[in-house]
């Protein structure tokens, strides 16, 4: 049991770590290529600029979750 807890401890940690840096690329991407225009939205049309961010927040969520299964599906397969 205690090398099982182990096993999932490690895989938890590596989880966190990749899914930190992914969070954190996606931050700066979206600040370098979206930063000017949410600027303006956020200026100009505040309600526009709500729904954006929103559905920014709902994309990440989902593509870095899809990500994240998928790179541990592989790493996985290696620890075995």
């Amino acid at each position: 049991m205690k090398k099982e807890s182990e096993k999932n401890l490690r895989a938890f940690a590596a989880e966190l770590a990749i899914y930190a840096v992914l969070v954190t690329a996606y931050f700066f991407l979206v600040l370098h290529l979206l930063g000017n225009w949410l600027y303006q939205l956020d200026l100009h049309h505040r309600v526009l600029y709500a729904v954006v961010a929103l559905l920014l927040i709902v994309g990440q969520a989902i593509v870095l979750d899809a990500l994240t299964a998928l790179l541990f599906r592989i790493l996985r397969r290696r620890w075995r």
